[in-house]
């Protein structure tokens, strides 16, 4: 086939490029520039720089021709506005699945000839034919799984989309690299928002929200125990960075609008859980609504998963009861559903 091979310059994306090339595939690898150097730029060199490099590198070594694709006026409309907006409603966003979504699965289909029958990329997923459709389905590492990340596809993005080490363990990728002699093959994994690279993201935040001093309140109690810089910077279940003495102090709740944290010691207790909640927006793979409302369900990325009872109110909308109850249920983040081994897809918890 004649595959477009996103490449990170990263082992994954490395060792994918590989396989297809060693299959015989006719591949060209493309990197993608979405590094906002203007906006950013207060923040430090380019990350991309040192990304482009290794990219360079293993193609060189591959002899695979690679192009280099701008998107950052789009990335900026359709990733990076909705993250500001969305924070600063005092919601906790996921950049990276709108990343997927909007930019490598969709404007990069734009960008690219028609000629390319797939897409390819180092997520660990993987598709299946299924009952006439493509399915995703997740990969046999649990800590590695990225199907969570895109839950957001669409049955046409599913079914061009192609994952080389989809069927792997991470283990088995950097064995891969090492005995191709990669130069990514000892390069760590890459953390963070993808667009930030090793920037912390309250510095991308409060770039452009700014401080808002406000109260540190305890839920209990009412009681004011410190002050913060901002409730946009503070995420449900949070423990690390609330500088309080006779810890620990998790956050329990925000206030938005009046710009209040609250604490508890508590967190672990009953009394800050819960196992219901509502989920809007919701993308189905498939196109409809299971008919199965038994299911399980993530509501962060990792490898825990909760069986969950789906109540739809319409095609995109449900109500979601968890088997067991949750300390950190975080409106903003995304909830994403599972039939087995097969993402449904997902949507934004209310």
């Amino acid at each position: 086939m004649k595959i477009a091979v996103l490449t990170s310059g990263g082992v994954d994306s490395s060792v994918a490029l590989t396989l297809l090339k060693k299959s015989g595939h006719d591949v060209t690898a493309f990197y993608l520039k979405i590094w906002l150097e203007d906006e950013l730029s207060f923040l430090g060199a380019c990350p991309w720089e040192d990304d482009l490099r290794y990219a360079r590198a293993v193609c060189a070594q591959l002899a695979v021709p690679l192009e280099i694709v701008s998107l950052q006026k789009e990335y900026w409309a359709r990733v990076v506005g909705y993250t500001i907006d969305a924070v600063k409603q005092g919601l906790t966003p996921n950049p990276d699945m709108l990343c997927n979504q909007q930019i490598k699965f969709g404007v990069f289909y734009e960008k690219i000839s028609a000629a390319y029958e797939k897409v390819a990329t180092g997520h660990y997923a993987q598709t299946e034919e299924r009952d006439a459709l493509t399915a995703l389905k997740r990969s046999p590492d649990p800590v590695k799984d990225q199907t969570y990340f895109l839950a957001l596809l669409s049955q046409q993005q599913v079914r061009r989309a192609l994952f080389p080490i989809g069927h792997l363990r991470k283990e088995d990728v950097r064995a891969l690299a090492r005995q191709y002699d990669l130069p990514t093959q000892s390069r760590g994994d890459s953390q963070g928002i993808c667009f930030l690279g090793e920037i912390p993201f309250t510095k991308f935040i409060e770039h452009h929200l700014g401080i808002a001093r406000g109260d540190v309140i305890e839920k209990e109690t009412g009681m004011k125990l410190g002050e913060h810089d901002g409730s946009y910077f503070y995420t449900i279940g949070q423990r690390k960075g609330l500088e309080l003495s006779g810890g620990p102090w998790y956050v329990v709740a925000k206030d938005s609008q009046r710009n209040v944290v609250y604490v508890s010691h508590g967190f672990a207790g009953e009394d800050h859980r819960r196992n219901a909640f509502g989920v809007a927006q919701i993308n189905w793979i498939s196109g409809v609504p299971p008919e199965k409302k038994e299911l399980h369900v993530k509501i962060r990325h990792g490898e825990k998963t909760y069986a969950c009872t789906l109540a739809l109110r319409d095609t995109d909308r449900a109500d979601v009861t968890l088997a067991e109850k949750d300390r950190g249920i975080t409106p903003g983040q995304f909830a994403v559903f599972y039939d087995g081994a097969y993402c449904l897809g997902g949507g934004v918890i209310q």
